[in-house]
């Protein structure tokens, strides 16, 4: 098997993964998963479609991501790594649609309007 490469995205985060046959080792923007990611709760959704397909350290990860948050970007990298699973085997795609990691979270931040304060806040009306 060669190098799997998968984009996921999340708000307004990138994440382009590339996913080799290994023993595991997780590694975003040339640092280590619990580096980059310190909380727990990011470092479970990384790694959730490893531990749904149990194949917990059969890949190594390479991650480049970019873009909004620390969680957009870690939601953005566990579909990449979900997409890359279904690729290899497409048994996986049974565990991991159920769950919705196969979804890609629409929601963006509206865009402001003008003659408005925000997306959909007015300025104060005044009758007189």
């Amino acid at each position: 098997m060669e190098v799997i490469h998968k984009i996921g995205r999340r708000k307004t985060a990138v994440a382009r993964v590339y996913l080799t046959p290994g023993n595991g080792k997780i590694t975003i923007n040339k640092r280590d998963l619990e580096n980059y990611f310190p909380t727990a709760t990011l470092q479970y959704k990384v790694q959730q479609p490893f531990a749904l397909t149990g194949t917990e350290g059969t890949y190594d990860v390479k991650v480049n991501v970019y873009g909004g948050g620390i969680t957009g970007q870690a939601e953005a990298v566990r579909l990449g790594i979900s997409r890359a699973l279904c690729e290899i085997d497409v048994e996986n795609r049974l565990t991991l649609k159920p769950e919705g990691l196969l979804t890609r979270d629409p929601r963006m931040v509206e865009r402001k309007k003008f003659g408005q304060k925000k997306a959909r806040k007015k300025f104060q009306f005044s009758k007189r």
